[in-house]
């Protein structure tokens, strides 16, 4: 609080320009150093490096361009955390919380918050943990989209990038140390044992293990007993649309709106819909690489075979893709060919694995976002939104009446 506090001489927060945009409320990591040694009396610079990175690693103040929570003593820009994140609250939040973060970041801008590896390998294992209320969590993160975006521009890049950081505490990079994991917090639990688990999004932890979050704005205070029993039938009712909505998807190949915008989601979104597939089929057909999509689903298709029908099933994959002069012959890298051929030898569920992760790689960093951009979905997304205002019109109609 002290650094941020302009009268009592804290550290100067300014906004800075960087070639044609400008980066506001920003700190450099050389001003919090000095700013520590004055103010502390430290006389080690490198103590006072340390200090600041203690303080860094707990979220209170963060790096704006590295999930690594560390301080520098050089121009490096760092931001200060919003109040509302700060540790000292004895943050909790669920694992629905950071899928509805992770999925709401593959909404907004691509170029600005796309995910880190480890992150997107993280939002895939919470989409199959999460299968069955998954249509909630993405819906909620859309309509969390929604509303960042009547935000200003530099109100949202700081909210969303005081948002990162805390979870760069909470989930941290692979190979960082998990503060959250320290015996201070578990000390202040015990001493408040009634405390509930918290969302970022304002749902405590009795509310989520009947649903996902419901909440788009923080809530400082308990609600009241009429807010809840209102959130209470809005989740009712909300839980009623889904399970019919879902029995609906089941009954019927044809994809509604949402399914169809889901696919430009993620791409693994795509490939579990057997529509999405189908699409995706057609798209390659047309730029003559459906081979690709076709040995992806045929090493799929033999992980589910029985073990009798292994072999043979091995053997006309092997010839159909892999063989010398293959018709429907994949372009693989050496390194993945040779160890291909020689699994062949030894006939099993899995041996096509690294064959199918190059081609699933090539699929999803090639194929899939041209498809995205291709007549066929673009016209096919606009057609399932004008469907879904027509009805709506309709059903307007029929109240009115």
């Amino acid at each position: 609080m002290r650094m941020q506090d302009d009268k009592a001489g804290g550290v100067p927060i300014r906004t800075v320009k960087s070639f044609l945009s400008k980066i506001p409320s920003v700190i450099t990591g050389a001003d919090i150093v000095q700013w520590l040694m004055k103010s502390l009396n430290i006389e080690d610079q490198g103590e006072a490096i340390h200090l600041g990175s203690l303080i860094a690693a707990q979220g209170y103040l963060f790096p704006i361009s590295d999930h690594v929570l560390m301080l520098k003593d050089d121009g490096t820009f760092y931001r200060f955390q919003a109040p509302y994140f700060w540790p000292s609250n004895c943050w909790e939040p669920e694992n629905t919380d950071y899928a509805i973060y992770l999925c709401k970041r593959t909404m907004q801008n691509k170029a600005r918050l796309e995910l880190a590896d480890y992150e997107a390998e993280n939002l895939a294992r919470l989409q199959r943990a999460f299968a069955r209320k998954w249509e909630f969590i993405f819906l909620q993160a859309e309509a969390q989209v929604k509303i960042d975006r009547k935000k200003d521009k530099t109100e949202r890049k700081i909210l969303d990038s005081q948002e990162r950081a805390f979870w760069d505490v909470h989930r941290p990079v692979p190979g960082c140390v998990n503060t959250t994991e320290m015996d201070i917090r578990k000390c202040r639990r015990m001493k408040n044992p009634n405390k509930v688990k918290k969302s970022v999004y304002g749902i405590s932890e009795e509310s989520q293990t009947h649903s996902p979050v419901h909440t788009l704005a923080p809530i400082a205070k308990q609600p009241a007993k009429e807010d809840l029993k209102k959130q209470i039938t809005l989740l009712n009712i909300q839980l009623e649309r889904h399970c019919l909505k879902m029995s609906k998807v089941a009954e019927s190949k044809e994809p509604n709106q949402q399914r169809v915008k889901r696919w430009g989601f993620s791409f693994d979104e795509m490939l579990k819909d057997p529509a999405g597939r189908e699409q995706f089929l057609k798209f390659l057909e047309s730029e003559f690489s459906s081979e690709n999509l076709r040995f992806w689903l045929a090493a799929e298709d033999l992980k589910k075979r029985p073990l009798l029908e292994v072999p043979d099933k091995v053997q006309e994959t092997w010839q159909e893709f892999l063989a010398p002069g293959a018709p429907s012959a994949i372009n693989l890298d050496s390194h993945s060919y040779e160890i291909t051929s020689q699994n062949v030898k030894d006939p099993g569920r899995y041996i096509f694995e690294d064959a199918q992760e190059h081609i699933y790689k090539l699929m999803k960093s090639d194929s899939y976002a041209r498809f995205l951009r291709s007549n066929g979905y673009q016209e096919l997304l606009q057609s399932k939104k004008k469907g879904k205002s027509l009805t709506a019109k309709r059903l307007g109609l029929m109240q009115s009446s």
